[in-house]
């Protein structure tokens, strides 16, 4: 397999219209014709959804908090390997990261995979400044690659000559588009960021416009000869084998995915699939009956925002509290362990849930959790060894009131979980009650990799799992 050329879309902060570049970027290259393949540095679930719908390809997260490097790269190539062109979008800052020394940062991925950088930079308010504030982030970290510029909120004719000549006379690189100003550009927010793409009631329009700008304003041909002349040159990668992990009977999991659950890494599943699950996909909305399965998947979403909807759906709470009550295995992360709580309160409502937890939910203007987790196993649970340490993220406005005697499996050294123990004032996470494990903390699998093989083989001790092979 060769290795497709690439390019980096940074910028000095967030908010400076790299998400919008990326998107415009996506879609018009597809739209000529050449397969665009998408990756999101960090932890983050929106953005990728909306670079998707971009692409036609699913987008892949970069992370070296929670990845390897070895296992960031393998993903890198395995998922570029038939593209003519990898866009990896940047977060926060070219060179924020987790500490001083930029750990993590997105010119962190950029050195690692060999990858050119192309700095998005708002310009509004702003003329020969520019040049320094792109010298400035060419001279931080030298070895870094910034090959190009792309401008954003340009006001006029007489704005964008004065950036352009001053970026070219102080810096040697190439201005490779100039955007105007426009609303139209931007995606509407709630507060966990973007919302996410197949929510936007405009979505098609919004992904049209970013392509029509960027058609319009941007040397697509000087960018793509750019990711081809700068792209470091990579040895080829072999596919991940698609079969069952230990050539063992295949089982049916189940995965609520709808408006409301809708945060799952394409790793997750995809590993879930390779350690011998057939995925059922269940509508926690529409769906009134649980099928047969021999556990379930429960990601992250947006559950206060279809409350209503979700207690309606009463046949289906009520047929999942029993099968919890049961034993059927759960792995739930954010949104899945608060639609397993009795109830959710949310500004000045409360709305019952499915009740298989004997916690409740309230959502708090700020948020309880933001950021990236370390974990220890503390408790026994249906997944993991005691000792294990695993890493994740976590962004929730969710606060449990009491979590009574059940078990938590996570001891935190870094993050918020459910919030701190009374005891020891250790921060802990995962909830444990009978073969549910539910928390706050969302776990990558390629950062976590025998995550899908633990949950398959959850499946397949717990009592009565044969119910769960395919028919």
């Amino acid at each position: 397999m060769a290795i497709a050329p690439g390019v980096v879309i940074a910028a000095p902060q967030g908010r400076s219209g790299k998400t919008t570049v990326s998107i415009g970027l996506c879609a018009a290259l597809a739209g000529r014709g050449l397969a665009v393949q998408p990756f999101k540095k960090g932890p983050d679930y929106i953005d990728p959804s909306w670079l998707s719908a971009a692409s036609a390809r699913a987008c892949r997260n970069l992370d070296l908090f929670m990845m390897e490097p070895s296992a960031l790269t393998t993903t890198y190539r395995r998922a570029s390997a038939d593209a003519d062109l990898a866009l990896v979008e940047g977060a926060m800052g070219l060179y924020d990261g987790i500490d001083l020394a930029g750990s993590g940062s997105t010119a962190q991925v950029a050195r690692l995979l060999g990858l050119p950088v192309i700095l998005v930079v708002n310009v509004t308010r702003m003329t020969r400044s520019v040049a320094a504030m792109v010298g400035g982030y060419q001279r931080f970290e030298p070895d870094i690659d910034l090959a190009g510029v792309v401008l954003n909120n340009v006001a006029t004719g007489r704005h964008e000559s004065m950036l352009v000549h001053a970026i070219r006379q102080y810096c040697g690189i190439p201005v490779l588009g100039c955007l105007p100003k426009d609303g139209r550009l931007t995606i509407p927010e709630r507060h966990l960021g973007l919302v996410p793409e197949g929510e936007a009631m405009a979505q098609a329009e919004k992904i049209g416009r970013a392509r029509e700008v960027v058609e319009r304003y941007v040397d697509l041909g000087g960018l793509l000869q750019l990711a081809r002349e700068h792209t470091a040159t990579r040895a080829d990668v072999a596919p991940v084998a698609p079969t069952a992990a230990d050539g063992g009977p295949r089982v049916r999991i189940g995965v609520i995915h709808d408006r409301a659950f809708s945060f799952y890494y394409p790793e997750n599943l995809e590993a879930l699939e390779r350690a011998g699950a057939e995925l059922v996909y269940v509508s926690a909305l529409d769906d009134t009956r649980l099928p047969t399965v021999a556990a379930l998947y429960i990601g992250g979403g947006f559950p206060e925002m279809f409350a209503e909807r979700l207690a309606a759906n009463v046949d289906l709470r009520r047929e999942l509290a029993r099968a919890i009550d049961d034993g059927l295995p759960v792995y739930a992360e954010c949104a899945g362990l608060l639609y397993l709580a009795r109830q959710l309160c949310w500004e000045g409502r409360v709305v019952p849930m499915v009740g298989a937890l004997p916690v409740d939910v309230t959502f708090t203007a700020k948020p309880q959790g933001h950021g990236y987790v370390a974990a220890t196993v503390v408790a026994e649970n249906p997944l993991f060894p005691l000792g294990r340490q695993v890493r994740g993220h976590e962004f929730h406005h969710g606060r449990l009131a009491d979590v009574g005697n059940l078990p938590l499996a996570y001891q935190l050294e870094r993050g918020h979980g459910v919030g701190r123990t009374p005891q020891g004032g250790e921060a802990r996470d995962g909830l444990v009650y009978k073969n549910v494990l539910a928390g706050f903390t969302h776990l990558h699998a390629v950062g976590v990799p025998d995550w899908g093989e633990r949950l398959v083989k959850a499946a397949r001790s717990a009592k009565g799992w044969p119910s769960g092979l395919p028919a």
